[in-house]
């Protein structure tokens, strides 16, 4: 099977821009897993949750279909990074105590990804998966902009898979006996720059410019830039995230059957 690409073309503003995800979440999943041997970062891309989990965890296999996102990741001693898909990850049955799926939930096939979350997980392991959506900042003038202006420009570009980020994965099947969790965020303190770097790790936003030829976070920049404050003014940002999580139940998936 063959998954499309969406994030080569912008691996490198990918690995330098998108947020670290919260250590208390990380945490949290560590204390709840069966042991701390091994975790599975599928859909590592430049392997932000990778780096948190090998805090925590002797071995991390963090993989991925994208070379350019793997030749862009975070390097750490405890991380082996895998060209691989979701659906065959090449992991041996009962190896990892938690899988984790961060922001990428949606673009993989589930059933067959289900069915392979169960054959590598050890008994009463986790999988973790989350998403996040739109950014909120301190001030409510730029959150105007960026939902009635940036949003607006960018929204057609989205792959149609972008929704279920929107619906917090609610609506996506997850068949593992869940778990009730804390409600996490992410949190950053950006300069503009460093926003307009993170527009530009967006698959909408890469999209847009292969439609068009011209890269509309400039433009956007240039309007936004009154309402910031000057170069080194900084704003906290939050990302609310959305979570789900399960335990691996006793009889394998049929990937014939999984939703």
């Amino acid at each position: 099977m063959q998954h499309a690409d969406h994030f080569t073309p912008v691996a490198a503003d990918y690995a330098g821009f998108r947020p670290r995800y919260p250590e208390a979440l990380i945490a949290w999943l560590a204390r709840l897993a069966p042991a701390r041997h091994c975790a599975w970062d599928c859909a590592t891309g430049s392997g932000q949750a990778a780096v948190d989990l090998a805090r925590h965890f002797e071995q991390v296999i963090a993989t991925d279909i994208s070379e350019a996102q793997l030749a862009a990741a975070i390097p750490h001693p405890r991380i082996d990074y895998r060209l691989a898909p979701a659906e065959a990850c090449g992991l041996a049955d009962d190896a990892v105590e938690l899988i984790t799926v961060a922001q990428a939930l949606h673009w993989l096939d589930l059933g067959r990804f289900y069915a392979e979350a169960q054959r590598v997980l050890r008994p009463d392991g986790l999988l973790a998966v989350w998403s996040y959506g739109l950014l909120e900042t301190d001030d409510a003038a730029i959150n105007h902009c960026l939902r009635g202006d940036y949003h607006a420009i960018i929204q057609p570009y989205w792959p149609d898979e972008r929704r279920h980020v929107e619906d917090g994965y609610r609506a996506l099947d997850f068949p593992f006996p869940e778990i009730q969790a804390p409600a996490f965020a992410l949190m950053a303190d950006w300069t503009l720059d460093a926003l307009l770097g993170y527009l530009r790790s967006w698959s909408a936003t890469a999209r847009y410019r292969a439609a068009h030829g011209s890269d509309p976070v400039a433009a956007f920049g240039t309007r936004l830039a009154p309402v910031w404050g000057g170069p080194e003014t900084r704003r906290t940002i939050r990302w609310p995230l959305s979570l789900r999580v399960g335990r691996a139940p006793k009889r394998r998936i049929d990937a014939s059957t999984a939703g």
